[in-house]
């Protein structure tokens, strides 16, 4: 009987891992859709995600010094509304959910959910690191450095590196940029790589 049990666990757990790996990856695809679709151009009469974004976001938080938070007021500009992340979770795994759910898969369904949650959380908190630095321990981590090098490129060229956590979306759909191709006067800091061109 134990060992039924142990079968069953293990199991579980496979199909649980399964869904949240795959989970992180679509939601490196839902990242880089929304953002290159909804939050850089107007959708039909729907513009609140294009003004707070593109037009308020982009206007306040450029690839030079001001990539970093100038004025207090404009800490609200930093993360999304808090309402954006429960809806963009819930229109995000829904067509996940429809798919899993009729056969028998909850487990998968249930590690996709966490990892939608897990990569919203991710964005959310990096996304406020980047703009607001204060050296905090995450931001002495090599990957900070790279994601925070791939993010100031897009405040810089807003048609490229749409991700802003895992830029495998930007890798697979063309998008993705290493370096300027020209010199700009950027951001610098501690957890600020230089991304200008290498010649």
């Amino acid at each position: 009987m134990n060992w039924i049990r142990m079968l069953f666990t293990e199991k579980l757990l496979f199909w649980f891992a399964f869904g949240f790996a795959g989970g992180l990856i679509f939601a490196s695809f839902c990242e880089w859709a929304l953002h290159r679709y909804i939050m850089h151009r107007p959708l039909f009469n729907f513009r609140y995600p294009f003004e707070a974004h593109a037009l308020v976001h982009h206007r306040t938080f450029k690839s030079d010094h001001t990539y970093h938070l100038i004025h207090d007021q404009d800490k609200k500009t930093i993360p999304m509304a808090w309402w954006n992340g429960p809806v963009l979770i819930i229109l995000s795994v829904t067509p996940v959910f429809a798919l899993l759910l009729p056969v028998g898969r909850w487990d998968t369904a249930l590690g996709t959910l966490l990892a939608f949650c897990a990569y919203y959380g991710a964005y959310e908190y990096m996304h406020w690191c980047m703009h607001l630095p204060k050296a905090r321990r995450v931001e002495r981590s090599w990957i900070f450095y790279r994601l925070n090098g791939h993010h100031l490129l897009h405040h810089r060229y807003m048609h490229k590196n749409f991700n802003v956590v895992m830029p495998f979306a930007d890798l697979c759909l063309g998008t993705l940029l290493l370096r300027s191709r020209i010199k700009f006067p950027q951001a610098r800091g501690h957890a600020v790589p230089d991304v200008q061109p290498r010649h």
